[in-house]
């Protein structure tokens, strides 16, 4: 598994993937977030495969945000998601962040699961969050400034270019 930068040539995988993973999806979001915040667009590939995608962005000096993760359907399971969590939030170290929020649906427990796993403490309710009316619960993670326990997050995975 090797984890990359988003290049415009990866538009219509992300874009499956997402689309198989969200209800409420927008494709000109995903141009749009690569236009403002290329570094923080990233992907994972299997072989010549897209087989996942985490969008962060810093939102405040201190505050990284995780805008969206997704893993295709039949390369869940294998800690792609894990993976991809472990090499954002190294970027947001890498900058200094000092915690990392993200806002999932209530009713999507594997995701919440995950991050819980993860490290990641609900915070808050937020009624009528989505569009359809579901409710979001906002997550958020303290990381250790860079350099410390680094080991909790790189396990094998290659750097980011």
């Amino acid at each position: 598994m090797q984890f990359r930068r988003f290049e415009g040539r990866d538009f219509a995988e992300v874009l499956q993937i997402e689309m198989e993973a969200f209800e409420d999806h927008d494709p000109y979001t995903y141009m749009n977030f690569y236009e403002m915040n290329p570094e923080g667009f990233l992907v994972a590939e299997s072989g010549k495969t897209i087989t996942g995608f985490v969008m962060g962005y810093r939102s405040s000096e201190q505050e990284g945000r995780i805008f969206s993760l997704a893993v295709k359907r039949e390369f869940q399971k294998r800690g792609i998601g894990q993976a991809l969590l472990q090499v954002i939030q190294r970027h947001f170290r890498n900058r200094n962040v000092k915690y990392v929020r993200l806002e999932v649906r209530a009713s999507n427990k594997k995701a919440r699961s995950l991050y819980s796993r993860m490290g990641f403490v609900d915070c808050w309710y937020e009624p009528g969050y989505y569009i359809d009316g579901e409710c979001g619960i906002i997550m958020k993670k303290y990381l250790y400034p860079a350099g410390l326990h680094d080991d909790l997050l790189t396990g094998n995975w290659p750097a980011i270019p």
